[in-house]
């Protein structure tokens, strides 16, 4: 329920507060002081969209807020599904920046435009005449039914049901799609998949056959060279090992001698010992080293056929060339397992589609269950309206599936005696379609759960008794839910707990739209002024008296 609205900088209005009754509130004023504004500013808090032509003051933001209270809606589950801080009192603000930058918040938190247009479409119901234009969809007809049939069970069995069904097929066609692939590239996959595994390449062979490679095509000088070394060494009379030996004695001498050259031994000692462990290395080494040309042949010839795989799919490494492998055998596996891949997911998409369609036809039962007494229920309020020869017929036909369900449904009117129902949007005119639209209104009130509905002039076109017969009915709405109507009929405004008059006031540079809550007296001559213009006489004052007490 809307506890307060206030508006700044918006339009026509510098200042706004409005307090609505929790019942029957009634707004009316002179054409074009600002009301259908104020809507738009409500409109705001709805989510729609908005840019700097709404500012009355191109230098000041424009603030649009509403307090509500939600305490009985059972909203906490949405507030928490979106992180939002849950208040028992809910606070929605819109602000518009002179450079056009809008921003949302609700209890004071950030939100995206679509979070407050689908937290606004839970807190109000905004219904004018060009909401003729969205009676006349199927998809709103539709969202009817449902409504008033109570079919948001089977609904959401069948929602799940279709987005089962799009994925089984989504992932069936792309089946098929990959076989296809799969199937011009099979041949072609196989050959480079044998190609590769013809070589049983292993991890970390290329640099150690590069390795080897290196070793045998420079065999003959290498054991010449380690041949050079170990001579130099191990020479008995004047190899280095002979003299390094003579020092390793004068060493020991030494620290016998004096104990400052133990260091010096030892030292060297370690020096001496490295060097054997190297010349005995180099020994084994060279007895490794052999010349052997069909070897270094082989290592040639496998390493050019590593080296023209690593070209022909452009890497550098043997453990590229095994991923690549892995991935081409993966392929022919998935090639050769096609059959049955298919088969199990072309079952799992048929099997979808037959669940999908017995839920669709479920729901599409329940739907027209109800549609004799929706038409009997509507029938019998346009008749409460004056239109006691108005007739409805509901129309369903069978479409493809789609989120909705499987039905098209259209509600056919005939406003007059022997014709027959046709779409709305060929048959109904302006008045007519307020009537309809508003005993829609009336008998979904108890069926969406709205805290909050505005009606802007759904009166126009009627007057009389058919005006008295919509105002008391929208006093039985106001039972159980916050009704705010803008109307330009003295007697439907004479019925509201509470009486708002918007005016201008010219009194500054820049023209502005005021409201202000009536009191009794000035009910009174509001009223008189709806019926008599601008100066009324005593008999208009006197049935605005008894507009009021009626």
């Amino acid at each position: 329920m809307l506890k307060s609205l206030s508006i700044s900088n918006y339009a026509l209005i510098d200042q706004l507060l409005m307090q609505p009754s929790s019942k029957l509130s009634m707004i009316t004023g002179e054409t074009g002081a600002g009301k259908s504004i104020m809507l738009g500013a409500v409109g705001l808090l709805l989510g729609n969209r908005a840019d700097t032509k709404v500012l009355l003051h191109e230098d000041k933001k424009c603030v649009v807020e509403g307090v509500f209270e939600i305490r009985e809606y059972g909203l906490k589950s949405y507030f928490e599904e979106l992180e939002l801080d849950y208040e028992e009192t809910c606070i929605i603000r819109r602000e518009i920046s002179p450079g056009g930058k809008s921003r949302s918040f609700i209890n004071d938190t950030p939100v995206l435009l679509d979070t407050l247009k689908v937290l606004g479409s839970k807190l109000m119901d905004v219904h004018s005449q060009h909401d003729t234009l969205l009676l006349g969809e199927g998809a709103y007809q539709l969202s009817l039914v449902d409504a008033f049939a109570h079919t948001q069970n089977e609904l959401s069995s069948y929602q799940q049901a279709f987005k089962a069904f799009r994925k089984a097929k989504k992932n069936f066609e792309e089946l098929k799609y990959k076989a296809l692939e799969l199937q011009k590239e099979a041949d072609f996959n196989q050959f480079q998949l044998d190609e590769l595994s013809a070589l049983s390449l292993v991890t970390g062979e290329q640099e150690e056959l590069e390795s080897t490679q290196e070793i045998l095509e420079n065999a003959e000088e290498i054991k010449l060279k380690i041949n050079e070394l170990l001579a130099v060494f191990q020479d008995e009379q004047f190899g280095v090992i002979h003299g390094l030996s003579q020092i390793q004695q004068g060493l020991h001498a030494l620290d016998r001698l004096a104990h400052k050259f133990g260091s010096y031994r030892e030292r060297f000692q370690t020096v001496f010992i490295e060097l054997k462990d190297i010349v005995e290395s180099l020994s084994d080494e060279e007895s490794k080293v052999e010349v052997d040309f069909g070897k270094l042949e082989e290592i040639r010839d496998r390493l050019s056929k590593i080296y023209q795989l690593q070209k022909k799919h452009g890497v550098q490494t043997v453990e590229e060339l095994m991923e690549i492998e892995n991935q081409l055998a993966d392929k022919v596996f998935q090639y050769q397992n096609l059959d049955e891949s298919l088969a199990d997911a072309e079952k799992v998409f048929k099997d979808s589609e037959r669940f999908m369609m017995e839920c669709g036809e479920i729901l599409s039962d329940k739907r027209k269950s109800c549609f004799s007494s929706f038409e009997k229920a509507l029938q019998e309020l346009l008749a409460g309206l004056g239109m006691e020869n108005a007739k409805i017929k509901m129309d369903l036909q069978s479409t493809p599936p789609s989120t909705s369900g499987l039905d098209e449904i259209e509600i056919l009117f005939s406003a007059n005696k022997g014709g027959i129902p046709q779409a709305l949007k060929k048959v109904a005119s302006g008045g007519e379609f307020s009537r309809l639209l508003f005993a829609i209104k009336y008998l979904m009130a108890d069926k969406i759960a709205l805290p909050t509905l505005i009606f802007d002039e759904i009166d126009t076109g009627i007057s009389g008794e058919v005006a008295l017969q919509m105002v008391r009915m929208m006093k039985d709405i106001s039972k159980n839910h916050q009704v705010i109507c803008i109307t330009h009929l003295p007697q439907v405004a004479a019925k509201g707990e509470a009486h708002y008059f918007v005016y201008k006031d010219n009194s500054a540079d820049k023209t502005i739209s005021k409201i202000k809550l009536l009191n009794q007296e000035e009910r009174v001559q509001e009223l008189a002024k709806m019926i008599a213009g601008a100066n009324p006489s005593a008999s208009a004052l006197a049935s605005a008296r008894e507009l009021l007490q009626n």
